[in-house]
């Protein structure tokens, strides 16, 4: 068992999340599924029967999606990254975890899935770019990503060698 794992709340739909979850990431599985019981529905309000926790996993990353009624939602404070090696990947999780979600939280790589949950879709080679010593490239960078929703490689690497 992993030391820490992200347990993340929704009001009813944790098990239909982490199965969309489950299908968007290769290298993923449903785990555990447990149901609300008799016990505490004066407190929980859940039917018997009905999902409690799902459990999943995503690239070696275990979480539990939890239905706990709608007192919590999701909000930008937390958000999960995936890097990404090629304009391709970028572009297949942005058009994957963007779907159904809120357009309007779309900025510098960050989206907002149907489910409320923040995610960044951000190329490695971003990273090596605003970690370059050399301040005027990595500022270059950083003035182009702001104007982006889905960040592109080949604009970033253009802004990264003063071609803009």
């Amino acid at each position: 068992m992993q030391k820490i794992t992200p347990c993340l709340w929704f009001d009813d739909k944790a098990e239909e999340a982490a199965n969309f979850y489950v299908s968007i990431f290769k290298n993923s599985k449903i785990g555990d599924v447990t149901y609300y019981g008799k016990e505490g529905y004066e407190i929980h309000g859940r039917k018997e029967g009905s999902v409690l926790t799902a459990e999943f996993e995503i690239e070696g990353q275990k979480f539990v999606a939890l239905n706990g009624g709608p007192i919590f939602k999701f909000n930008e404070a937390i958000s999960f990254q995936v890097h990404c090696e090629t304009q391709e990947e970028v572009d297949y999780y942005w058009e994957k975890l963007s779907e159904s979600g809120d357009e309007k939280a779309q900025q510098c790589g960050w989206l907002k899935d149907k489910y409320g949950l923040s995610w960044q879709i951000v190329p490695i080679d971003l990273i090596k770019m605003l970690k370059d010593k050399d301040k005027k490239k990595s500022e270059r960078v950083m003035k182009v990503m702001l104007q982006m929703h889905k960040l592109d490689i080949a604009k970033l690497k253009r802004a990264y060698e003063g071609m803009q």
